[in-house]
């Protein structure tokens, strides 16, 4: 009789970790074949997957387009703790069809490695690869002074305005897209492709001071030490919460238009307020708005986009992208 698996981390009902280093992952959207044909009768969005490296992969979404037209490109991050989701899920393919039908956007979802398989950093050197890859088409001969341009995507290279930049992500994907925006502050991009905005919904990032009392903070703060055993400092890293002593200066945000997306009743609400204030406050030069939708919780567009708050939210955020400067 086989023994009885003793857990190590129990952070149910999304997943539970055992000391032989396996992984229940409990909460989970299905995978969804990619549809080259745009078959999606919702949107007549068509897609497809691409290999970035090794260790990242992304599925892509292209709208219905008139002949030559140049489309702004969205580098998405998926939600899900650092530690479930896929871009290749049900809730994914679903939601990221919307907003490319919606914005008129080629969007690159991309698969990053997930904990505690993969503790973070691996989640952030995925997200900046597979940023750093699709920019890699804007220089103008595939292979010339980047690496990664060799492997290049038709759809990227045809349909892609490179002029419009945008990254976002939901929860854990929008402290990802922070970050790259922090990185590509000081960092510079192949081609020296600029990125036009972030839009960062519902964001997963953790304020010493609002945690005590809510449970539900509680439940992430235990959920990010398990992502980042390692981080320096536990929930006071920067990583996590951005304003942190010792953090990055945002006046240093790599990008020129910041959306902040938060929900009335979710736990990390006044942490994307709190966000959005001290940008407005570090010196950055570029324009910050916050949409708040009420009556939700964390991330409810992307159980069913066709609500009327989802289609609100999905609004404000494709008038973002195609606002012309």
């Amino acid at each position: 009789m086989a023994a009885t698996k003793e857990v190590l981390t129990d952070l149910s009902p999304v997943i539970k970790l055992y000391t032989d280093g396996t992984v229940d992952r409990l909460m989970s959207s299905p995978y969804v074949p990619p549809s080259p044909l745009p078959d999606d009768s919702a949107t007549g969005v068509s897609t497809r997957d691409a290999v970035i490296s090794p260790t990242v992969s992304a599925r892509l979404h292209l709208p219905k387009l008139a002949a030559g037209q140049k489309l702004p490109i969205l580098v998405y991050y998926h939600a899900g703790g650092f530690c479930i989701g896929s871009a290749f899920s049900l809730l994914d393919h679903r939601y990221m069809n919307t907003i490319s039908a919606a914005a008129a956007a080629l969007a690159v979802s991309v698969d990053y490695r997930l904990a505690p398989e993969h503790p973070l950093p691996a989640a952030y050197d995925d997200a900046w690869d597979a940023l750093n890859w699709v920019c890699s088409h804007a220089v103008a001969v595939a292979g010339s002074g980047h690496p990664k341009s060799q492997n290049t995507d038709q759809w990227i290279s045809d349909h892609g305005d490179f002029s419009r930049l945008f990254i976002a992500g939901d929860s854990a994907g929008g402290n990802i897209a922070h970050h790259m925006a922090l990185r590509a502050g000081s960092d510079s991009l192949p081609g020296n492709v600029k990125i036009r905005g972030a839009i960062l919904s519902h964001p997963y990032f953790l304020m010493n001071s609002e945690s005590e009392e809510n449970w539900k903070l509680r439940f992430l703060e235990r959920m990010w030490r398990m992502v980042w055993p390692a981080a320096g400092g536990g929930i006071d890293s920067p990583m996590i919460n951005p304003v942190a002593d010792g953090a990055p200066d945002l006046s240093g945000l790599g990008c020129s238009r910041i959306q902040i997306c938060v929900s009335e009743k979710d736990a990390l609400r006044d942490g994307g307020i709190t966000y959005a204030e001290k940008v407005k406050s570090s010196g950055w030069k570029g324009e910050i708005v916050t949409v708040q939708i009420d009556g939700e919780d964390h991330c409810f567009q992307l159980y069913d986009p066709h609500t009327d708050n989802a289609c609100k939210l999905i609004t404000k955020i494709a008038s973002f992208i195609s606002k012309l400067e």
